[in-house]
């Protein structure tokens, strides 16, 4: 009798026990794909508005056709330069399928840039081509940016 009430309450401990750790564990996970969802919002953020902004610059340096060439390059490299650092925190932070697309409309803003620098203005066919095939890009990484954050698929760090 003193045995399986002994054994019986041994178990009832262990079972109390896992179940326990089993629900913080569970918990523990929850909460780190909050804040790892929380960290990927802030820097899709952060980096939209930097692509959005160096690509802002670029329209008003393409309506600017009188600009000395030297500053038309200093100002338009300064506009993009904020997107290089947000791009490497992109690569170590979003899931491959986003960080690709990030990629890919960081090169189309690029080139996009250098064609501004080239001194394409408004209504050159490179200016125009280079709008398009940056804002194709732009809205590819968002609509990835959107499925990631809405948890339609698992995250990078969880």
């Amino acid at each position: 009798m003193e045995w399986t009430s002994l054994a019986g309450t041994a178990l009832g401990a262990v079972i109390a026990t896992a179940s326990g750790a089993l629900l913080e564990r569970r918990r523990w996970r929850r909460e780190r794909g909050e804040r790892d969802a929380a960290v990927r919002r802030a820097l899709y953020a952060e980096y939209l508005a930097g692509l959005a902004e160096a690509r802002s610059v670029g329209a008003v340096l393409a309506r600017n056709t009188t600009m000395d060439p030297a500053d038309r390059f200093t100002t338009a490299r300064e506009a993009f330069a904020p997107c290089i650092r947000l791009r490497y925190q992109m690569a170590i932070t979003a899931p491959a399928d986003v960080v690709r697309a990030s990629d890919e409309a960081f090169r189309r803003l690029r080139d996009f840039r250098d064609r501004v620098i080239e001194g394409a203005g408004e209504t050159d066919p490179a200016y125009v081509d280079g709008k398009w095939a940056y804002n194709e890009a732009l809205s590819a990484l968002q609509e990835l940016m959107r499925e990631d954050l809405l948890g339609e698929r698992a995250g990078p760090l969880g």
